[in-house]
């Protein structure tokens, strides 16, 4: 059964563009105050990842003190350690994430640990993000498919699905980092997944880089599925495809959920527009289908 709602979780601000040129902070807060504008309340804005890495996303401290926060928008950020956690409780984060690979390959290549290591460094930060009362969102990389390992048995993504489930994680966002996935399986590693973790505890983040995402999503919101993230403007490209497109499309995702007559409360004509301004400040067209048949 199709839902009557679907909250999209925006990353935007943060996946997209720290894979993109960087941008000035002003810009970075403008995008964020109108994606608020548009009726987006959840919004990934900053990650404390070291500069050295990504530079794009050094400002991050700056950007989450200068926008305007609105009443019923969380801001997140992702933070990898306890130090960038320190920084996103100082600069206000509603919320944090921490990151984890259903791949060994990726982990291995991405953050030079295994998957368990990874997912041990964690623990602190957790249980520090409890005391300071800020949640904490999970996420699982390489869901259906790896570029290093290939393809992902669903028994080992609800395993890191769950573990982090345990270790305090309020929702676990499964990431099909490269794009790969198809309906079926996409569906299956869902439902698999399900049986470890509750299914109102799940999101999902499907790049579109062979342009399955939407057919993937719909598979996955007949399952139970009521959190998708999305990127505007489709901000963010795959660099394990290269010329590939990343995120999918928020305003893809939102004209094809008002089209079925599900909700979302998104202003998709607002939402567009936060999408060309952000287009212009990084001086490329928009990635999204309907936001160029809307005239944007």
């Amino acid at each position: 059964m199709l839902p009557t709602s679907v909250s999209l979780f925006e990353v935007g601000p943060r996946d997209g563009l720290q894979n993109e040129q960087p941008v000035s902070t002003e810009a970075k807060i403008a995008l964020i105050d109108a994606l608020a504008d548009a009726g987006v309340s959840r919004i990934e804005a900053a990650s404390f990842v070291s500069p050295k890495w990504v530079p794009q996303m050094a400002d991050s401290g700056e950007v989450l003190r200068g926008i305007d926060r609105r009443p019923g928008v969380r801001y997140s950020a992702l933070t990898p350690n306890i130090k960038g956690l320190e920084l996103a409780l100082e600069a206000g984060a509603d919320e944090v994430a921490v990151f984890a690979a259903a791949s060994e390959g990726f982990s291995q290549k991405n953050i030079n640990c295994s998957i368990d290591e990874s997912i041990a460094r964690f623990e602190p930060l957790l249980n520090r993000a409890k005391k300071a009362g800020v949640r904490v969102r999970g996420y699982v990389s390489c869901v259906l498919g790896c570029p290093y390992d290939g393809d992902i048995a669903p028994s080992e993504v609800a395993r890191v699905a769950e573990i982090l489930h345990q270790l305090g994680c309020y929702e676990i966002s499964l990431g099909d980092t490269i794009g790969v996935g198809t309906p079926i399986k996409a569906r299956q590693m869902l439902e698999t997944v399900a049986q470890r973790v509750p299914m109102p505890q799940l999101a999902l983040h499907f790049h579109n880089t062979y342009g399955q995402a939407l057919a993937n999503i719909l598979a996955c919101l007949e399952a139970g599925v009521r959190v998708i993230d999305t990127s505007v403007a489709g901000l963010g490209g795959c660099p394990y495809a290269k010329g590939a497109s990343g995120n999918l499309a928020s305003e893809d995702l939102v004209y094809m959920l008002h089209g079925m007559g599900i909700s979302t409360g998104i202003d998709l004509r607002k939402l567009a527009s936060a999408g060309q301004q952000i287009n212009r400040a990084l001086g490329r067209t928009t990635a999204s289908r309907v936001a160029c048949a809307m005239g944007f």
